[in-house]
C-alpha cells in the first residue's frame, strides 16, 4: 500500500469532491480516481459512493479515515525527527563523569544543552573516572568523556575545559593543620585514604605519583568509591588524602584543605570525544560546550 495512495484518500475525504482533492493535491483527477480505484482493490473494499452530484464515504471509508490521518502523522513526526537527527537537534549523547570534580562544569553544560537543543537527551553516567572515562570514549561505549590530560590514545580527540591544584585534605584537630601549607614528605607516615585503583582514577594516580616524587609510596588504610565518602572519611579522622581544588565545595566539620607547599601541581580537566563519532547530536553539544565552558585563560 503506496503512501501516496492514503494521501489522495485522505484528501478526496476531507474535500468530498475529486476535483477540489485534485487541485490540493496539485495533479490531475484521472490519475486520483485511479489510486482510489487501486486503494480499494488493495483493501477489498468501497471506500466512497459516488455519483454524477456527490461523494460521501462508505461506511468503510468513515472507518479507516482517522487510522489514516494517524499514519500519516506518525510518518510526518518521523521525517521531522529525521531531518533534526541529521542537523544535530535530535538524538542521545552519552556523557562519562565523576562525582564532585565536575560539579561545576556539568550542569552548566546539561543546562545550556537543554536550552540551545531540547531534543537532545544527555544520557549522564556516573561513576566513570577520568582514566575510565577515556578508555570507554576510546572504545565507543561513551560519547563525551570528562578526562584529565594528557589525551594521548589514538583517534581522540579533546579540549581543555579548566585547570586544578592538588591540595591536602586533613583532620582539623590533625598535627599539620595548623600549618598554612603543607610540605607532601610530612605525609610520608601518614595514613591516607583514596580510591581503590581499579575505578580509574587520576587523582590516585596523580597522589601516588606525587608521593614518590617525595621520596614515599602512600600508606593507603581505606579506599572509598567517592570524594565526598574520602573527606568523610577525612573528617573522621581515619586518614588524610590529597584531592583536586574543585572537590573543596564539599564541607563538613572536622575537615580542613591546605595548600602544598612547593610548586603547584597542575592537572587539566578537558572533554575527550572520538574524532570518527558520527552523531551530529555530539556536535551540537561540543559546539555548545565550547561557548559555555571556555578553555582556562581564555586560549
Amino acid at each position: 500500500m503506496e503512501l501516496r495512495y492514503l494521501s489522495s484518500f485522505v484528501a478526496v475525504a476531507e474535500e468530498l469532491h475529486f476535483g477540489r482533492a485534485a487541485k490540493r493535491l496539485q495533479m490531475a483527477q484521472p490519475p486520483l480516481s485511479q489510486q482510489i480505484r487501486q486503494l480499494e482493490k488493495e483493501l477489498g473494499v468501497q471506500l466512497f459512493e459516488r455519483s454524477t452530484r456527490s461523494v460521501r464515504l462508505t461506511s468503510a471509508g468513515e472507518a479507516f479515515l482517522d487510522p489514516v490521518r494517524t499514519v500519516l502523522e506518525d510518518i510526518d513526526i518521523a521525517r521531522r525527527v529525521a531531518k533534526a537527527a541529521g542537523r544535530g537537534e535530535y538524538g542521545r549523547v552519552s556523557v562519562g563523569f565523576a562525582g564532585a570534580s565536575s560539579h561545576a562544569t556539568l550542569p552548566r553544560l546539561a543546562r545550556a544543552v537543554r536550552a540551545a537543543h531540547p531534543g537532545i537527551e544527555l544520557v549522564m553516567l556516573g561513576q566513570n573516572y577520568a582514566n575510565r572515562a577515556l578508555s570507554r570514549v576510546a572504545d565507543g561505549t561513551l560519547d563525551l568523556g570528562f578526562v584529565r590530560l594528557p589525551v594521548n590514545l589514538p583517534g581522540v580527540e579533546h579540549r581543555v575545559i579548566g585547570e586544578e591544584e592538588l591540595v591536602c585534605a586533613l583532620p582539623s584537630d590533625h598535627r599539620l593543620a595548623r600549618h598554612e601549607r603543607i610540605d607532601v614528605r610530612e605525609l610520608a607516615e601518614e595514613p591516607f585514604v583514596s580510591f581503590p585503583a581499579r575505578t580509574g582514577s587520576s587523582l590516585r594516580d596523580t597522589t601516588l605519583q606525587t608521593c614518590e616524587q617525595h621520596g614515599f609510596h602512600p600508606r593507603i588504610v581505606q579506599e572509598a568509591p567517592d570524594s565526598y565518602t574520602i573527606l568523610a572519611l577525612v573528617a573522621m579522622g581515619v586518614g588524610v588524602t590529597l584531592t583536586f581544588t574543585s572537590c573543596m565545595h564539599i564541607q563538613q566539620t572536622g575537615l580542613v584543605y591546605r595548600p602544598l607547599a612547593g610548586p603547584p601541581v597542575v592537572l587539566r580537566a578537558a572533554l575527550a570525544w572520538r574524532t570518527d563519532n558520527p552523531s551530529a547530536a555530539l556536535r551540537s553539544v561540543l559546539d555548545v560546550a565550547e561557548q559555555t565552558l571556555p578553555p582556562p585563560g581564555g586560549d
